[in-house]
């Protein structure tokens, strides 16, 4: 079974900028949590607007466990034949490829401190608030979340945030 709605290959990771000589290039470091990061490799309602958002990033930041959580949506996808094995394949290298490409931030004290602030002040799953927590150690320009609490939460925190809707 095909699933029409899986966009795999074409262009992969982040572009890069180039100005003209002496031009001046202003830089954008986008942070994108799972729900965003997935829309990459699922072609949905806000995946356009995604690939907008990230033809104009410097650098595009994830969380460490951004890779465990959208490998866990494409299963789900993949175990309700919305994908097929080989799309699941090739949706998981397209990930991978993207994470090489990424900064990664890392579960460290800070980010679990930060989280911790989060979830005392906003109604978040402990994951979510380690997105926000990551995004704003990494001094994220830009968060991008479909997640409508994650974004109030980060929007609350100081962050600069785009939220897309929600899909898979």
């Amino acid at each position: 079974m095909e699933a029409a709605g899986l966009a795999i290959g074409g262009a992969r990771g982040v572009p890069k900028q180039r100005g003209a000589k002496g031009e001046a290039v202003k830089t954008l470091n986008v942070f994108l949590d799972s729900s965003a990061l997935a829309k990459r490799y699922v072609q949905e309602p806000g995946s356009d607007h995604l690939d907008e958002i990230l033809s104009s990033a410097s650098s595009l930041g994830v969380s460490v466990i951004c890779l465990a959580e959208v490998v866990s949506a494409l299963c789900r996808l993949r175990r309700e034949r919305r994908v097929s094995p080989r799309q699941y394949l090739n949706a998981k290298r397209a990930l991978l490829e993207d994470f090489e490409d990424s900064s990664i931030v890392y579960v460290t004290d800070e980010v679990v401190a930060r989280a911790i602030d989060l979830l005392e002040e906003w109604p978040l799953r402990s994951s979510d608030s380690l997105h926000v927590a990551s995004a704003a150690e990494w001094a994220a320009d830009l968060f991008v979340s479909a997640d409508a609490r994650q974004c109030a939460a980060a929007r609350g925190y100081g962050l600069h945030v785009v939220q897309l809707p929600s899909g898979v």
